[in-house]
């Protein structure tokens, strides 16, 4: 399984480097579905979702926006089935969640990553792991165990993919999250069953069959969990 966990897409030369060498073709040879769904709920201004996509497309490949609450299981499938990588990109991760249980995304994932490669952006990066508490809240550095975002009524889910035994924290010291520091961050570190890769906007995760490589042009922090 091969899979490319960014903070902020293609975001440097190094992280566009890993995406081709994951995917293993000529830009122009191949082929991308980017999915926008985690977007939906996000009340403002989208440059962020636009920069993402042109980050794709300017290196040359073919790209389809696949918007996952318009397409059944059978639908996707189809359309799925001819691309090379799955880049699914950010926004609200219990959004997103919901609405790859009910296209049937979370079901085919497990066999079209046998040969496709799996990129995500901050939400689609989170989800890629085995839990999705780095989206909730966090007071006073601590995750607040009562909050529970669904931004949708009735269209959230708290279920994550569980691609890697590891919890994904993007956005490391952005200026947009300024609660997400390495200090709050330690501080929530042991509460976590698993290990917490913290990684700022220029620094992604390459995975190869469980192998982790760090791709980094800035910033980032390992948290263990022992």
């Amino acid at each position: 399984m091969k899979l490319l966990l960014t903070s902020n897409g293609l975001s440097n030369d190094s992280i566009a480097q890993a995406f081709a060498e994951l995917i293993d073709k000529k830009p122009e040879k191949a082929k991308v579905a980017f999915i926008p769904t985690a977007a939906n709920p996000e009340r403002n201004n989208k440059k962020w979702l636009i920069d993402d996509l042109y980050r794709i497309k300017r290196l040359g490949y073919f790209v389809d926006i696949v918007e996952l609450t318009a397409f059944k299981s059978r639908e996707l499938t189809k359309i799925l089935k001819p691309m090379d990588a799955i880049f699914v990109g950010g926004g609200n991760t219990f959004y997103l969640s919901y609405w790859m249980q009910q296209s049937g995304l979370f079901d085919m994932l497990p066999k079209f990553l046998k040969t496709k490669v799996y990129a995500g952006i901050s939400a689609g990066s989170i989800i890629a792991g085995t839990s999705l508490l780095p989206s909730k809240a966090i007071k006073n550095g601590y995750i607040d165990e009562h909050y529970y975002e669904k931004s949708v009524p009735g269209e959230g889910s708290d279920k994550a993919l569980k691609l890697v035994n590891i919890i994904f924290r993007p956005h490391l010291n952005s200026e947009f999250s300024p609660m997400v520091t390495e200090e709050n961050l330690a501080k929530i570190a042991p509460k976590l069953d698993y290990p917490m890769y913290a990684l700022d906007d220029n620094s992604a995760l390459k995975i190869i069959d469980g192998n982790i490589e760090v791709i980094s042009e800035d910033n980032w922090k390992l948290y263990e969990n022992n």
